[in-house]
């Protein structure tokens, strides 16, 4: 049995609507405070705040639903796929190539409200958009021209609906709490070609030179014929088996899109756009990690800027204290902050870049560990000291000792509290390639972040296994693409 919960940015009353029961309608501050709930039955989401803007309530509300283990819709891959709308007309046209699209010419605009279009003749058409982009309301905006015909689809908002349009809104919601919500996972096979996505213009990529060509070496060896390019040299990713991301990633960044495209094409990805979803978002991975006891610091999500939420954070934290933004990679979008006039300045300032910020309590070690892990497996670590003079791993704003030192050990060689945290932490985002961050302190383990896309650098992560880290890698694509076939 599903708990159906649908979430809006201010409360609405609906009962006047529909004469028909309607699920239980909650505000975005309600279920950022008040969920996940003990013993909570099986809960599905209905996402119905404004995602127009990044980093806004809506888009919080998805990836804390994915977060909670929630099922929700849209999904926040949806949801950034779906500001592209002149690719996403594209792919429309594509998914509807041969069919009779007469009546659709004859509409300027279609909506639909959960795959469902008033016009009975436009139902095969509403199906195959939802599919492609499963999302509570949407607008198909269609133009023609002379023979062509173009379509630019958008996620319309909840509060743009007029009286008619919902009264079919929420019928189409009733009809839609009673199926069984599905993800078209088919994939389509092609010839064993690697790509390796690469950026030569990038300071501090995730791969040097050297490490690059040992994972060409690896993979020849493996039969699996690889390649770095950059963005704009791969052309059309479907023409590939694997893509290898070797760039640092981003959610709102060509990365992300990318890895969305391969695997849309059934192309083999590491790291998927799922792993990229979750680790780049703190406040995802900071849900999770409470919603599945993985050892971490103390840490609090805010979004308000009031005396009252400072007055809070001083009675659970003690100065000093740390806020990060929830997009971030070394150790950027992160500020230590020693009392509170620099608390305020700090935290009310980022709150205009983001609907959400963590705080989280401050850990000093002398270095933090790095645990790489694929597939589930951990296979290398290093430690990560901090720079000179520094709190951080990375010191931005020095020129000349801008990263502390390493030590990369066996694994073997790790503590144990260390390693079993690093591989809970990583279970909960898949099963790619992760570097899980740990600080370890009076015989515990705090997981700081998990990391898609690690640092893998020749000399630094391969200092102990050599060849046969880049090995073991390629080896993980090679059984993937046996396991799925030519």
């Amino acid at each position: 049995m599903h708990k159906t919960l649908v979430v809006v940015d201010q409360p609405v009353s609906c009962n006047d609507q529909s004469d028909a029961p309607l699920p239980e309608f909650i505000t975005f501050d309600d279920y950022l405070r008040d969920y996940p709930r003990k013993n909570e039955p099986k809960t599905r989401i209905i996402n119905l705040c404004d995602t127009e803007r990044y980093l806004s309530k809506g888009y919080y509300c998805s990836l804390l639903a994915e977060a909670r283990n929630h099922e929700v819709l849209p999904s926040v891959k949806t949801i950034n796929t779906l500001r592209e709308s002149e690719q996403t007309g594209v792919a429309i046209l594509s998914r509807l190539k041969g069919q009779d699209l007469g009546g659709l010419i004859k509409e300027k605009q279609l909506l639909i409200c959960f795959g469902q279009v008033k016009n009975p003749g436009l139902q095969k058409i509403a199906n195959q958009v939802f599919k492609l982009f499963a999302a509570p309301i949407l607008k198909l905006e269609i133009e023609s021209h002379e023979n062509q015909i173009e379509l630019r689809l958008e996620r319309l908002a909840y509060s743009a609906l007029n009286e008619s349009q919902l009264v079919f809104f929420y019928e189409s919601l009733q009809a839609f709490t009673r199926n069984v919500w599905r993800v078209n996972t088919q994939k389509k096979r092609y010839r064993w070609d690697m790509a390796i996505l690469v950026n030569p213009e990038e300071g501090a990529p995730p791969s040097n030179k050297e490490a690059i060509s040992r994972f060409i070496k690896a993979a020849s060896k493996l039969g699996i014929f690889a390649e770095a390019l950059t963005y704009e040299e791969i052309q059309n990713i479907s023409h590939y088996d694997a893509l290898f991301i070797r760039e640092t990633t981003a959610i709102d960044h060509h990365t992300y899109r990318l890895a969305t495209r391969a695997e849309a094409h059934g192309v083999l990805v590491i790291d998927d756009p799922n792993s990229i979803l979750r680790c780049c978002n703190k406040v995802y991975l900071q849900d999770a990690f409470s919603y599945r006891g993985i050892p971490a610091p103390r840490t609090r999500v805010v979004s308000a800027f009031d005396q009252d939420s400072l007055l809070q954070l001083e009675q659970e934290f003690s100065y000093p204290l740390v806020l990060k933004m929830p997009e971030g990679s070394f150790s950027r979008g992160v500020f230590k902050v020693n009392n509170r006039e620099e608390l305020a300045s700090r935290l009310q300032s980022l709150l205009l870049e983001s609907a959400l910020i963590i705080v989280q309590e401050y850990i000093y070690t002398e270095f933090d560990w790095r645990i790489g892990v694929l597939n589930g497996r951990a296979i290398y670590a290093s430690k990560y000291f901090m720079a000179r003079n520094h709190w951080q791993i990375y010191n931005h704003g020095s020129k000349r000792f801008s990263s502390g030192g390493f030590e990369t050990l066996p694994t073997f060689e790790v503590p144990k509290t260390v390693l079993n945290a690093a591989l809970k932490a990583s279970a909960i985002i898949g099963n790619g390639l992760y570097g899980v961050d740990v600080k370890h302190l009076d015989g515990k383990a705090y997981v700081l972040e998990v990391n898609d896309n690690p640092s893998i650098e020749h000399k630094v992560e391969d200092a102990y296994l050599g060849d046969e880290l880049y090995m073991q890698i390629m080896a993980e694509f090679h059984k993937r693409l046996e396991a799925r076939g030519r």
